[in-house]
Protein backbone atom coordinates (compact mmCIF):
# COMPACT_ATOMS: atom_id res chain seq x y z
CA UNK A 1 0.00 0.00 0.00
CA UNK A 2 2.54 2.60 0.92
CA UNK A 3 3.89 4.33 -2.26
CA UNK A 4 7.05 2.94 -4.12
CA UNK A 5 10.38 4.31 -3.48
CA UNK A 6 10.28 5.55 -7.38
CA UNK A 7 13.30 7.30 -8.03
CA UNK A 8 13.78 6.58 -12.38
CA UNK A 9 12.25 9.13 -14.63
CA UNK A 10 10.99 8.78 -18.26
CA UNK A 11 11.58 11.99 -20.66
CA UNK A 12 12.31 15.24 -19.35
CA UNK A 13 8.69 16.91 -17.86
CA UNK A 14 6.91 19.51 -20.07
CA UNK A 15 4.95 22.31 -18.24
CA UNK A 16 7.27 23.91 -15.93
CA UNK A 17 4.97 27.03 -15.32
CA UNK A 18 2.28 24.45 -13.97
CA UNK A 19 4.89 23.14 -11.41
CA UNK A 20 6.10 26.37 -10.67
CA UNK A 21 2.64 28.06 -9.70
CA UNK A 22 2.15 25.29 -7.48
CA UNK A 23 5.48 25.14 -5.52
CA UNK A 24 5.13 28.79 -5.29
CA UNK A 25 1.69 28.98 -3.59
CA UNK A 26 2.64 26.19 -1.69
CA UNK A 27 5.77 28.72 -0.77
CA UNK A 28 2.93 31.10 0.41
CA UNK A 29 1.34 28.80 2.11
CA UNK A 30 4.53 27.63 4.05
CA UNK A 31 5.40 31.26 5.10
CA UNK A 32 1.84 31.73 6.80
CA UNK A 33 1.83 28.47 8.49
CA UNK A 34 -1.24 25.96 9.06
CA UNK A 35 -4.09 27.88 9.10
CA UNK A 36 -7.01 26.92 11.60
CA UNK A 37 -9.73 24.39 10.71
CA UNK A 38 -12.59 27.06 11.51
CA UNK A 39 -11.32 29.52 8.42
CA UNK A 40 -12.95 26.86 5.91
CA UNK A 41 -16.08 25.53 6.90
CA UNK A 42 -15.65 23.10 9.74
CA UNK A 43 -19.09 22.25 9.32
CA UNK A 44 -19.22 20.52 5.76
CA UNK A 45 -19.01 16.53 5.16
CA UNK A 46 -15.73 15.47 4.49
CA UNK A 47 -13.47 12.17 4.45
CA UNK A 48 -11.58 11.60 7.25
CA UNK A 49 -10.24 8.02 7.01
CA UNK A 50 -7.82 5.57 8.29
CA UNK A 51 -6.71 2.69 6.81
CA UNK A 52 -6.07 -0.44 8.93
CA UNK A 53 -3.81 -2.96 7.12
CA UNK A 54 -3.14 -6.79 7.76
CA UNK A 55 -1.36 -7.92 5.31
CA UNK A 56 1.84 -9.12 7.01
CA UNK A 57 0.44 -7.98 10.30
CA UNK A 58 1.24 -4.69 9.36
CA UNK A 59 -1.55 -2.26 11.80
CA UNK A 60 -3.84 -5.37 13.20
CA UNK A 61 -3.34 -8.03 15.00
CA UNK A 62 0.24 -6.98 16.15
CA UNK A 63 1.04 -10.69 15.66
CA UNK A 64 -0.54 -13.76 14.43
CA UNK A 65 -2.05 -16.32 16.79
CA UNK A 66 -3.04 -13.97 19.49
CA UNK A 67 -6.08 -15.25 21.34
CA UNK A 68 -9.37 -13.98 20.39
CA UNK A 69 -10.14 -11.69 22.95
CA UNK A 70 -6.85 -10.01 22.48
CA UNK A 71 -6.81 -9.39 18.78
CA UNK A 72 -10.62 -8.02 19.65
CA UNK A 73 -9.22 -6.03 22.32
CA UNK A 74 -6.67 -4.32 19.70
CA UNK A 75 -9.20 -4.42 17.00
CA UNK A 76 -11.52 -1.65 19.20
CA UNK A 77 -8.51 -0.45 20.28
CA UNK A 78 -7.57 1.24 16.68
CA UNK A 79 -11.82 2.33 16.24
CA UNK A 80 -11.31 4.39 19.10
CA UNK A 81 -8.42 6.14 18.37
CA UNK A 82 -9.83 6.76 15.09
CA UNK A 83 -13.26 8.02 17.19
CA UNK A 84 -10.63 10.44 19.58
CA UNK A 85 -8.90 11.60 16.57
CA UNK A 86 -12.32 13.00 15.40
CA UNK A 87 -11.78 10.37 11.99
CA UNK A 88 -14.90 8.90 10.83
CA UNK A 89 -14.11 6.24 8.79
CA UNK A 90 -11.88 3.12 9.11
CA UNK A 91 -10.78 1.11 5.66
CA UNK A 92 -9.95 -2.17 7.19
CA UNK A 93 -8.17 -4.99 4.94
CA UNK A 94 -10.33 -8.31 4.87
CA UNK A 95 -8.90 -10.09 2.27
CA UNK A 96 -5.12 -9.29 1.90
CA UNK A 97 -3.89 -12.20 0.04
CA UNK A 98 -6.60 -14.36 -1.21
CA UNK A 99 -7.71 -14.93 2.17
CA UNK A 100 -10.71 -13.95 4.11
CA UNK A 101 -11.04 -12.18 7.40
CA UNK A 102 -14.89 -13.44 7.66
CA UNK A 103 -16.01 -17.14 7.51
CA UNK A 104 -16.33 -17.48 3.63
CA UNK A 105 -17.37 -20.45 1.39
CA UNK A 106 -14.50 -19.38 -1.47
CA UNK A 107 -11.53 -18.60 0.17
CA UNK A 108 -9.50 -19.77 3.28
CA UNK A 109 -9.49 -17.72 6.40
CA UNK A 110 -6.56 -15.44 6.76
CA UNK A 111 -3.12 -16.38 8.18
CA UNK A 112 -2.61 -13.54 9.72
CA UNK A 113 -4.67 -14.30 12.35
CA UNK A 114 -4.09 -17.75 13.87
CA UNK A 115 -0.63 -18.07 11.73
CA UNK A 116 -1.79 -20.83 9.92
CA UNK A 117 -3.67 -20.37 6.81
CA UNK A 118 -7.42 -22.00 7.35
CA UNK A 119 -7.53 -22.34 10.72
CA UNK A 120 -10.54 -20.81 11.88
CA UNK A 121 -9.92 -18.13 14.62
CA UNK A 122 -12.75 -18.22 16.62
CA UNK A 123 -14.64 -15.42 15.62
CA UNK A 124 -15.91 -12.98 12.81
CA UNK A 125 -13.44 -9.86 12.55
CA UNK A 126 -15.24 -8.12 9.69
CA UNK A 127 -18.79 -8.80 11.16
CA UNK A 128 -17.13 -7.32 14.88
CA UNK A 129 -15.43 -4.36 12.92
CA UNK A 130 -18.88 -3.82 11.09
CA UNK A 131 -20.60 -3.51 14.53
CA UNK A 132 -18.10 -1.69 16.81
CA UNK A 133 -17.68 0.91 13.93
CA UNK A 134 -21.29 1.88 13.51
CA UNK A 135 -21.72 1.75 17.32
CA UNK A 136 -19.22 4.39 17.33
CA UNK A 137 -20.65 6.51 14.64
CA UNK A 138 -18.09 5.33 11.97
CA UNK A 139 -17.94 3.98 8.40
CA UNK A 140 -16.65 1.12 8.11
CA UNK A 141 -15.15 0.59 4.17
CA UNK A 142 -14.00 -3.30 3.81
CA UNK A 143 -10.74 -2.78 1.54
CA UNK A 144 -10.25 -6.21 -0.90
CA UNK A 145 -7.09 -7.06 -2.88
CA UNK A 146 -8.00 -8.31 -6.15
CA UNK A 147 -5.59 -10.35 -7.67
CA UNK A 148 -2.73 -10.80 -4.93
CA UNK A 149 -2.25 -14.63 -4.19
CA UNK A 150 0.80 -14.90 -1.55
CA UNK A 151 3.67 -12.84 -0.46
CA UNK A 152 5.46 -15.99 -1.69
CA UNK A 153 6.00 -18.86 -4.86
CA UNK A 154 5.50 -21.53 -3.27
CA UNK A 155 2.08 -23.50 -4.06
CA UNK A 156 2.53 -25.58 -1.51
CA UNK A 157 2.32 -23.27 1.21
CA UNK A 158 -1.26 -22.42 0.31
CA UNK A 159 -3.68 -24.60 2.02
CA UNK A 160 -5.27 -28.30 0.09
CA UNK A 161 -8.17 -27.27 -0.71
CA UNK A 162 -7.17 -23.01 -2.18
CA UNK A 163 -8.36 -22.16 -5.12
CA UNK A 164 -5.14 -21.19 -6.54
CA UNK A 165 -3.64 -24.79 -5.75
CA UNK A 166 -6.80 -26.35 -7.24
CA UNK A 167 -6.28 -23.82 -10.88
CA UNK A 168 -2.92 -23.59 -10.87
CA UNK A 169 -3.65 -22.38 -14.52
CA UNK A 170 -4.81 -19.10 -12.97
CA UNK A 171 -1.85 -18.59 -11.29
CA UNK A 172 1.01 -16.31 -12.11
CA UNK A 173 4.80 -16.44 -10.28
CA UNK A 174 6.06 -12.72 -10.42
CA UNK A 175 8.68 -10.84 -8.11
CA UNK A 176 8.77 -13.35 -5.70
CA UNK A 177 4.91 -13.40 -5.17
CA UNK A 178 1.95 -15.51 -6.80
CA UNK A 179 -0.98 -13.46 -8.52
CA UNK A 180 -3.71 -14.41 -10.04
CA UNK A 181 -4.02 -13.84 -13.44
CA UNK A 182 -6.27 -10.93 -14.79
CA UNK A 183 -6.05 -11.59 -17.87
CA UNK A 184 -8.86 -14.71 -17.72
CA UNK A 185 -11.89 -14.23 -17.53
CA UNK A 186 -13.32 -17.19 -14.54
CA UNK A 187 -10.59 -15.13 -12.50
CA UNK A 188 -12.45 -12.16 -12.59
CA UNK A 189 -15.64 -13.99 -12.37
CA UNK A 190 -14.02 -15.87 -8.91
CA UNK A 191 -12.72 -12.78 -7.07
CA UNK A 192 -15.83 -10.89 -7.63
CA UNK A 193 -17.67 -13.19 -6.14
CA UNK A 194 -15.32 -13.92 -3.47
CA UNK A 195 -15.25 -10.36 -2.63
CA UNK A 196 -19.14 -9.87 -2.90
CA UNK A 197 -19.73 -12.60 -0.54
CA UNK A 198 -18.59 -10.34 1.92
CA UNK A 199 -20.67 -7.20 1.01
CA UNK A 200 -24.19 -9.70 1.07
CA UNK A 201 -23.03 -10.89 4.69
CA UNK A 202 -22.46 -6.97 6.09
CA UNK A 203 -23.87 -3.87 5.94
CA UNK A 204 -20.57 -2.24 4.92
CA UNK A 205 -20.11 1.42 3.95
CA UNK A 206 -18.58 1.02 1.16
CA UNK A 207 -15.97 -1.42 -1.15
CA UNK A 208 -12.30 -0.31 -1.20
CA UNK A 209 -9.25 -1.26 -3.57
CA UNK A 210 -6.20 -0.19 -3.31
CA UNK A 211 -3.08 0.35 -5.92
CA UNK A 212 -2.57 -3.34 -6.60
CA UNK A 213 -4.04 -4.36 -10.22
CA UNK A 214 -0.87 -6.05 -12.27
CA UNK A 215 1.83 -6.02 -10.17
CA UNK A 216 4.69 -3.04 -9.91
CA UNK A 217 7.03 -3.54 -12.37
CA UNK A 218 10.64 -5.90 -11.11
CA UNK A 219 13.37 -5.18 -13.60
CA UNK A 220 14.39 -8.10 -15.71
CA UNK A 221 11.30 -9.90 -15.26
CA UNK A 222 8.13 -10.28 -17.20
CA UNK A 223 4.43 -11.38 -15.87
CA UNK A 224 3.88 -14.28 -18.38
CA UNK A 225 0.67 -13.96 -19.34
CA UNK A 226 0.87 -15.04 -23.01
CA UNK A 227 -1.23 -18.28 -22.97
CA UNK A 228 -4.25 -15.85 -21.68
CA UNK A 229 -3.40 -12.85 -24.46
CA UNK A 230 -3.31 -15.67 -27.47
CA UNK A 231 -6.65 -16.54 -26.04
CA UNK A 232 -8.24 -13.12 -25.43
CA UNK A 233 -6.36 -10.85 -26.96
CA UNK A 234 -7.69 -10.30 -30.31
CA UNK A 235 -8.75 -6.60 -31.68
CA UNK A 236 -6.96 -5.21 -29.13
CA UNK A 237 -3.68 -3.00 -30.69
CA UNK A 238 -1.20 -4.23 -28.28
CA UNK A 239 -1.25 -6.45 -24.82
CA UNK A 240 -0.95 -3.24 -22.75
CA UNK A 241 -4.33 -1.78 -24.16
CA UNK A 242 -5.63 -5.42 -23.95
CA UNK A 243 -4.70 -5.17 -20.19
CA UNK A 244 -5.57 -2.25 -19.31
CA UNK A 245 -9.32 -3.66 -20.80
CA UNK A 246 -8.94 -6.37 -18.08
CA UNK A 247 -8.45 -3.92 -15.25
CA UNK A 248 -11.49 -1.73 -16.64
CA UNK A 249 -13.71 -5.00 -16.53
CA UNK A 250 -13.18 -5.81 -13.20
CA UNK A 251 -13.91 -2.35 -11.84
CA UNK A 252 -17.14 -2.33 -13.88
CA UNK A 253 -18.11 -5.56 -13.08
CA UNK A 254 -17.82 -5.27 -9.25
CA UNK A 255 -19.38 -2.00 -9.36
CA UNK A 256 -22.35 -3.68 -10.95
CA UNK A 257 -22.38 -6.18 -8.80
CA UNK A 258 -21.77 -4.64 -5.62
CA UNK A 259 -25.24 -2.04 -6.86
CA UNK A 260 -26.74 -5.76 -7.06
CA UNK A 261 -25.87 -7.36 -3.68
CA UNK A 262 -26.21 -4.10 -1.20
CA UNK A 263 -27.34 -1.12 -3.20
CA UNK A 264 -25.96 2.11 -1.79
CA UNK A 265 -22.93 0.13 -0.88
CA UNK A 266 -20.21 2.61 -2.24
CA UNK A 267 -17.24 2.07 -4.39
CA UNK A 268 -13.88 3.80 -4.11
CA UNK A 269 -10.45 2.62 -5.18
CA UNK A 270 -6.65 4.10 -3.95
CA UNK A 271 -3.95 4.16 -6.63
CA UNK A 272 -0.45 5.29 -7.23
CA UNK A 273 -0.85 8.58 -7.11
CA UNK A 274 0.60 9.55 -10.62
CA UNK A 275 -1.76 8.54 -13.35
CA UNK A 276 0.70 9.34 -15.84
CA UNK A 277 3.62 12.02 -16.35
CA UNK A 278 3.16 14.86 -18.52
CA UNK A 279 6.11 13.99 -20.86
CA UNK A 280 4.49 10.80 -22.12
CA UNK A 281 0.62 12.30 -21.96
CA UNK A 282 -0.12 15.99 -21.96
CA UNK A 283 -2.99 15.59 -19.69
CA UNK A 284 -0.82 13.99 -16.97
CA UNK A 285 0.76 15.50 -14.19
CA UNK A 286 3.81 17.70 -14.30
CA UNK A 287 5.86 15.08 -12.68
CA UNK A 288 8.70 12.50 -12.99
CA UNK A 289 7.96 9.74 -11.52
CA UNK A 290 9.37 6.29 -12.64
CA UNK A 291 6.02 4.43 -12.25
CA UNK A 292 2.79 5.47 -14.18
CA UNK A 293 -0.27 3.47 -13.18
CA UNK A 294 -1.60 3.86 -16.83
CA UNK A 295 1.18 2.47 -18.30
CA UNK A 296 2.78 0.35 -15.46
CA UNK A 297 -0.15 -1.22 -13.58
CA UNK A 298 -2.54 -0.92 -16.71
CA UNK A 299 -4.78 0.70 -14.60
CA UNK A 300 -6.73 3.72 -16.05
CA UNK A 301 -7.36 5.72 -12.72
CA UNK A 302 -8.13 8.89 -14.31
CA UNK A 303 -11.21 7.38 -16.80
CA UNK A 304 -12.40 5.51 -13.94
CA UNK A 305 -12.62 9.06 -12.19
CA UNK A 306 -14.42 10.87 -15.48
CA UNK A 307 -16.14 8.22 -16.65
CA UNK A 308 -17.80 7.51 -12.83
CA UNK A 309 -17.52 4.04 -12.30
CA UNK A 310 -16.66 4.51 -9.23
CA UNK A 311 -18.06 6.35 -6.18
CA UNK A 312 -14.88 7.72 -4.93
CA UNK A 313 -11.21 7.57 -5.42
CA UNK A 314 -7.73 8.26 -2.95
CA UNK A 315 -4.85 9.01 -4.90
CA UNK A 316 -1.63 7.92 -3.03
CA UNK A 317 0.27 11.61 -3.04
CA UNK A 318 2.92 10.27 -0.54
CA UNK A 319 5.25 13.03 -1.15
CA UNK A 320 6.30 15.98 0.71
CA UNK A 321 4.86 19.31 -0.62
CA UNK A 322 8.03 21.33 0.35
CA UNK A 323 8.25 24.23 -2.12
CA UNK A 324 12.02 23.97 -3.43
CA UNK A 325 12.43 20.25 -3.23
CA UNK A 326 13.43 18.58 -6.48
CA UNK A 327 14.74 15.26 -5.10
CA UNK A 328 11.56 13.74 -5.65
CA UNK A 329 9.86 12.25 -8.92
CA UNK A 330 6.60 14.28 -7.41
CA UNK A 331 5.76 16.90 -5.08
CA UNK A 332 2.16 16.98 -3.37
CA UNK A 333 1.64 20.64 -4.58
CA UNK A 334 1.73 19.43 -7.70
CA UNK A 335 -0.78 16.76 -7.76
CA UNK A 336 -3.01 17.81 -5.39
CA UNK A 337 -4.33 20.27 -8.52
CA UNK A 338 -4.01 17.85 -11.13
CA UNK A 339 -6.48 15.33 -9.16
CA UNK A 340 -8.71 18.39 -8.14
CA UNK A 341 -8.77 18.91 -11.76
CA UNK A 342 -9.47 15.56 -12.97
CA UNK A 343 -12.17 15.26 -10.24
CA UNK A 344 -13.81 18.62 -11.34
CA UNK A 345 -17.14 18.35 -12.84
CA UNK A 346 -17.26 14.34 -12.35
CA UNK A 347 -19.50 12.80 -9.89
CA UNK A 348 -16.47 10.61 -8.53
CA UNK A 349 -15.13 12.41 -5.00
CA UNK A 350 -11.83 12.82 -4.36
CA UNK A 351 -9.97 12.27 -1.24
CA UNK A 352 -6.47 12.62 -0.97
CA UNK A 353 -4.23 9.89 0.18
CA UNK A 354 -1.63 10.85 3.30
CA UNK A 355 1.79 9.40 4.01
CA UNK A 356 1.36 9.63 7.84
CA UNK A 357 4.21 6.24 7.88
CA UNK A 358 6.43 8.61 6.41
CA UNK A 359 6.67 11.88 9.29
CA UNK A 360 9.25 11.20 11.70
CA UNK A 361 10.82 8.37 9.80
CA UNK A 362 14.26 9.00 10.30
CA UNK A 363 15.17 7.79 6.67
CA UNK A 364 12.86 9.98 5.23
CA UNK A 365 14.22 13.95 3.99
CA UNK A 366 13.85 17.06 6.58
CA UNK A 367 11.14 17.98 5.29
CA UNK A 368 9.22 14.90 6.99
CA UNK A 369 10.72 15.55 10.49
CA UNK A 370 8.62 18.91 10.72
CA UNK A 371 4.89 17.77 12.43
CA UNK A 372 3.49 20.38 10.68
CA UNK A 373 4.24 18.97 7.09
CA UNK A 374 0.77 16.70 7.10
CA UNK A 375 -1.16 20.22 8.36
CA UNK A 376 0.36 22.13 5.18
CA UNK A 377 -1.23 19.45 2.99
CA UNK A 378 -4.89 19.75 4.44
CA UNK A 379 -4.15 23.72 4.24
CA UNK A 380 -3.60 23.16 0.72
CA UNK A 381 -5.74 20.92 0.17
CA UNK A 382 -8.91 23.60 1.53
CA UNK A 383 -8.06 25.80 -1.84
CA UNK A 384 -9.41 23.39 -3.84
CA UNK A 385 -13.18 22.64 -3.61
CA UNK A 386 -12.83 19.00 -5.16
CA UNK A 387 -11.19 17.54 -2.73
CA UNK A 388 -13.43 16.33 -0.29
CA UNK A 389 -11.00 14.86 2.35
CA UNK A 390 -8.66 12.87 3.64
CA UNK A 391 -6.92 9.48 4.38
CA UNK A 392 -3.67 8.72 6.67
CA UNK A 393 -1.47 6.07 6.18
CA UNK A 394 -1.96 3.64 8.68
CA UNK A 395 -3.40 2.73 11.87
CA UNK A 396 -0.30 1.96 13.15
CA UNK A 397 0.89 5.72 13.05
CA UNK A 398 -2.52 7.30 13.59
CA UNK A 399 -2.04 4.98 17.09
CA UNK A 400 1.69 6.01 17.82
CA UNK A 401 1.85 9.91 16.09
CA UNK A 402 5.87 9.62 16.77
CA UNK A 403 6.78 13.30 16.34
CA UNK A 404 2.74 14.49 16.70
CA UNK A 405 2.31 14.90 12.83
CA UNK A 406 -1.67 13.50 13.47
CA UNK A 407 -2.09 15.39 16.72
CA UNK A 408 -1.11 18.61 14.43
CA UNK A 409 -3.51 17.68 12.04
CA UNK A 410 -6.45 17.02 14.26
CA UNK A 411 -5.45 20.56 16.51
CA UNK A 412 -5.46 23.15 13.14
CA UNK A 413 -8.30 21.13 10.89
CA UNK A 414 -9.80 18.53 13.22
CA UNK A 415 -11.39 20.62 15.86
CA UNK A 416 -14.87 19.69 15.39
CA UNK A 417 -16.43 16.21 14.53
CA UNK A 418 -17.78 16.04 10.51
CA UNK A 419 -19.92 12.94 8.91
CA UNK A 420 -18.04 11.46 6.40
CA UNK A 421 -19.33 12.45 2.56
CA UNK A 422 -22.50 10.58 1.33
Amino acid sequence: MAARAVTGTRAGVAGVSRRTLALGALAALTTAGSTPAYAFGQHRREMRGVWLATVANRDWPSRPGLPPEEQRAELIAHLDRAVADRLNTVIFQVRPTADALWPSPYEPWSQYLTGIQGRDPGWDPLGTAVREAHARGLELHAWFNPYRVANHTDPGRLTPDHPARLHPAWVVPYGGKLYYNPGLPEVRRFVRLAMLDAVAKYPVDAVHFDDYFYPYPVAGQTFDDDAAYDAYGGGFTDRAAWRRDNIDRLVREVAAGIRRVRPGTRFGISPFGVWRNAATDPRGSDTQAGVQTYDDLYADTRKWVREHWIDYIVPQVYWSAHPLDQRVPANYAVLLPWWAEVARGSRTQLYIGEALYKAGDPAQPAEWQDPAELSRHLTLAKQHPAVRGHVFFAAKEVAVDRIGAMAQVVADHYQWPARAPG
